[in-house]
């Protein structure tokens, strides 16, 4: 459901006086009063790439190959180790945002609910994800793999619960424990050795994050070296970042104010990412501190533009399709994820249309289906969440 920002100062005051929480309020307000579009639009447009826009884009260039497709397909890839893609940046842009909603949320929480209350949905949101993250992952690998950070749920999962601890407390508070967990993992990694792994190393065989995940869960990420359990922890300071956004979005500051700090605030993760990269590479698959910074700060960038169009600027009408997709992002990702849509729609579609068109003629049937299915929860207030 979007994003609700009403009484968002009077809320933010609340939290600062401890018996102001279980005050009572009217109900949410009506669809759009109040709202955070912007936060709805773009985690529905990161989304769209996840559940089919990227069939989309090799559709099309399966059709009719050029050099504009073929820049847009190897985007929409994940680097094989060192380096960033655009496909490196979604999960994050997910940590990001679950972090902005933090803030959010509480203050929205506040106003019916005791912090007991409170920390109780939290953790049941924590198990809620972590066990999808638990089911998504078996069902992909077929066996049971209780424990994958590597996929986005799980990680989610830890750091919303972190962030739900962490906003009570101070923004200098705040951003020094995400400060500090980016820098302990850099020391991590560059100073602590293991059998066979010379400390700072980072190749793909050899490096702590593998070394880790061995000895802790007897096992590494089948197939391919991410990494698992320890890179969890800079994944939290995405996370940290977005709760700090949301703090400034819900502050009485002035709109132009808050475009130039989260605007700051992406430049600066940008020129620290960038500028310890001859040192510790950008490598999305064990989350370096490098690539930790840089994709926060593309991240951030990302949303930003969102902010401004839609919540600043007031351009609006063209937000649906994706509103629409961000609406349900957990129902849609764990459905595109365990319904074998593209098979069951292949069958169909190589039979009646074959050929170099066939691929986009499927990415396009699939991604209507999923639309159709959304706008219909939509539009019957359906929202399935954790």
């Amino acid at each position: 459901m979007a994003t609700d920002l009403s009484s968002a100062v009077t809320e933010k005051a609340a939290q600062a006086a401890p018996s102001a929480l279980p005050g009572k309020a009217s109900p949410t307000s009506s669809p759009g009063e109040g709202r955070l579009v912007s936060l709805d639009t773009f985690r529905g447009f990161i989304m769209f790439w996840i559940i089919g826009g990227d069939a989309l884009a090799e559709g099309l260039r399966a059709l009719r190959p050029n050099a504009l497709l073929n820049t847009l397909v190897y985007e929409l890839n994940h680097t094989p180790w060192m380096g960033l893609r655009f496909y490196d940046c979604i999960w994050p842009s997910f940590m990001l945002m679950a972090g902005l909603s933090v803030p959010l949320s509480f203050a929205k929480r506040s106003r019916t609910q005791t912090y007991p209350q409170m920390l109780g949905h939290a953790l049941q949101r924590f198990a809620v994800l972590f066990l999808l993250g638990s089911i998504r992952e078996s069902i992909d690998f077929g066996k049971p793999y209780w424990v994958e950070l590597s996929s986005a749920l799980q990680p989610i999962a830890i750091a919303s619960l972190v962030a739900f601890l962490l906003v009570r407390k101070s923004q200098r508070f705040q951003a020094a424990v995400g400060g500090s967990l980016l820098a302990a993992y850099a020391f991590i990694l560059a100073f602590v050795s293991a059998p066979g792994v010379p400390a700072g190393s980072y190749q793909p065989m050899v490096n702590l994050v593998r070394y880790t995940d061995l000895m802790v869960l007897g096992r590494t990420y089948p197939g391919d070296p991410w990494g698992t359990v320890i890179c969890t922890l800079p994944t939290i300071s995405t996370t940290i970042l977005g709760m700090l956004i949301g703090e400034w979005l819900m502050s009485a500051r002035s709109k132009e104010t808050k475009v130039k700090m989260i605007a700051g605030a992406g430049f600066l993760c940008l020129a620290l990412g960038y500028g310890l990269s001859p040192i510790i590479p950008i490598i999305m698959k064990i989350w370096t501190t490098s690539y930790g910074l840089v994709t926060a700060g593309w991240a951030c960038l990302m949303f930003l533009l969102f902010y401004w169009a839609i919540d600043v600027r007031g351009h609006r009408g063209w937000t649906l399709p994706f509103v629409v997709i961000g609406s349900n992002a957990v129902f849609i990702y764990m459905f595109s994820s365990i319904v074998p849509l593209p098979q069951w729609v292949g069958i169909f579609t190589h039979a009646l249309v074959g050929g170099a068109g066939e691929p986009l003629v499927r990415a396009i049937i699939i991604l209507a289906v999923e639309w159709v299915m959304l706008f219909w929860m939509y539009r019957n207030k359906i929202f399935i969440k954790a």
